[in-house]
């Protein structure tokens, strides 16, 4: 059985985890639930918003108060919050898993440093399908010549907060990566205005916020003739957090290093 701990336990994803992990008590036991300091459930039992979980455990405000009897913390959080919780994971010795999106390079470089000491696995997109995704447009991006435009064009709910999503972004590094190219020269975040016509070789990246939609992802290769398109939907978030607890399960048995879903999910 492995002893999960959960960040952003009271967040849309975090529920998700927390109840599909206490229905399969088997596999997990729930040993800790964080939100941040001033949280209004903050000192409430995890049972008062998780009808499937019965056990004792309350909501805390620290991860350290739950470190010690954790084996895998799940964080699904601010980028600043996460790295704090990376850290104290590193100096407790326990494994990671990063579903947080909008991290930046310096704080990426962090993570990865404390990799050096644990296991993490970090992705922007838990999910079985986006990860095969990843994988079809890279290669598709290899065997299509310059002349197809590669837009990428992703819609999620109101509520999120970065943009464009982690998702679209590795997507875009899939591409790059097909055609052997910087994707921090060939992007480009949106149009507006008198921008002129499409320079060769851009990867176009786009979001959209709208109602509630869970997550929307689609690659379009286009040239004068003809559009190919990779399009994946989530139509629930349990699709996210099966594949966070299924990470959780990888790391239970690795030492240290940095990983992602595709090391997970076997198709590197």
């Amino acid at each position: 059985m492995i002893r999960i701990a959960v960040c952003g336990a009271a967040g849309r994803m975090g529920k998700r985890i927390l109840s599909l992990a206490a229905a399969n008590t088997e596999k997990f036991h729930i040993a800790g639930a964080v939100e941040f300091k001033g949280h209004p459930l903050a000192g409430t039992p995890v049972s008062s918003f998780i009808e499937e979980y019965s056990g004792p455990a309350t909501l805390l405000a620290s991860l350290s108060n739950c470190i010690k009897n954790t084996d895998v913390v799940i964080d699904f959080c601010a980028p600043q919050a996460t790295v704090h919780h990376v850290e104290i994971c590193r100096d407790a010795g326990k494994a990671i898993v990063i579903g947080t999106t909008g991290i930046d390079h310096t704080q990426r470089g962090l993570i990865i440093e404390y990799a050096e000491k644990i296991p993490i696995v970090m992705a922007p997109n838990m999910s079985v399908g986006v990860n095969l995704l990843f994988s079809l447009v890279r290669d598709v991006a290899r065997r299509l010549d310059a002349d197809y435009d590669i837009e990428i064009v992703e819609t999620h709910h109101r509520f999120k907060k970065d943009a464009p999503s982690g998702t679209a972004l590795r997507l875009a590094e899939a591409a790059a990566e097909g055609r052997n190219v910087s994707l921090d020269e060939k992007s480009v975040y949106g149009r507006k205005g008198l921008v002129g016509e499409r320079a060769p070789g851009e990867i176009g990246i786009h979001a959209v916020r709208s109602g509630s939609v869970v997550g929307e992802h689609t690659v379009s290769f286009a040239n004068l003739g003809e559009r190919i398109e990779l399009t994946h939907r989530a139509e629930s978030r349990d699709t996210f957090a099966l594949g966070a607890l299924r990470a959780a399960e990888f790391l239970a048995t690795q030492h240290s290093g940095i990983f992602d879903m595709q090391d997970v999910l076997g198709l590197k």
